[in-house]
């Protein structure tokens, strides 16, 4: 199917690695040119029709300075995926997550998104079109635990975020969506310092151990597999596309059937 996104311009955030990188690979694929930030930005040097910008997201400054990269070289924001994120495991319970563990969860999992759609929804008005795809996670309706108990909170204002700007902005030509994947095979869950590994040093377990025992803790998969970056990506750039522009404020799992309920 022509997803329409040939010649679109967008801005991705978290662009260099995991779900970003695959987002970013998606988007070019069908056409587009993107601006990709990141700490480091090293290897998206080595993808056609895309600018890596290397900033800190986690400062106030940067997600608009992002978008006005977009702006200067392209003169226009078609599509804006808000995928930076990031998790801290608080595996002695809440009592130990202080206001600082729960402001730095905002910070990098909500306000990175709040300053990057306010840079982007500005110059989408003009042109009369948009697209935002937020990246949460099943963690902002679904808390197993207290391990990800500030995660899951600034997650749950991004999908909140998501059907607002949805709301106010579906009249002007933007659509707003919200993408919640499950546990992803990423370096978050899958890596050196990831979910897994930290709950194995805890517990004195390896890490395939410790990575079943979290997966079968949850409910387990119906498809008994972690989700990968490239299916996420799928529904992403689905979403920033105009041949869903009337799909709007709503928040897509993809989870590999980890969630029972409607």
């Amino acid at each position: 199917m022509e997803l329409m996104l040939d010649g679109k311009v967008a801005v991705v955030t978290g662009a260099s690695k995991g779900i970003g990188l695959a987002v970013t690979r998606a988007l070019v694929s069908e056409g587009a040119a993107v601006i990709g930030g990141a700490h480091a930005v090293d290897n998206l040097g080595e993808i056609a029709r895309v600018t890596g910008v290397a900033l800190d997201l986690a400062d106030p400054l940067a997600p608009a300075l992002l978008v006005q990269r977009a702006l200067d070289e392209h003169g226009r924001v078609d599509v804006l995926v808000n995928n930076v994120g990031a998790v801290r495991l608080r595996l002695t319970g809440f009592l130990d997550v202080s206001d600082d563990d729960f402001l730095w969860s905002m910070q990098m999992n909500f306000l990175t998104a709040v300053r990057a759609s306010r840079a982007a929804i500005a110059p989408m008005l003009v042109q009369g079109y948009g697209a935002i795809v937020n990246v949460a996670s099943v963690n902002a309706f679904y808390q197993p635990d207290g391990a990800t108990v500030d995660y899951g909170a600034a997650k749950a204002a991004l999908v909140n975020l998501t059907k607002s700007l949805a709301q106010e902005f579906g009249p002007r030509g933007i659509h707003v969506n919200a993408v919640s994947p499950g546990p992803v095979s990423t370096d978050l869950w899958l890596g050196d310092d990831g979910v897994a590994a930290t709950v194995a040093q805890a517990t004195g377990v390896d890490v395939d151990t410790a990575r079943e025992r979290i997966v079968a803790g949850m409910g387990g998969f119906a498809t008994g597999r972690f989700t990968t970056p490239e299916e996420v990506a799928t529904v992403v750039v689905m979403l920033a596309s105009e041949r869903t522009a009337n799909v709007t404020g709503t928040n897509f799992v993809i989870d590999g059937g980890l969630i029972k309920t409607t």
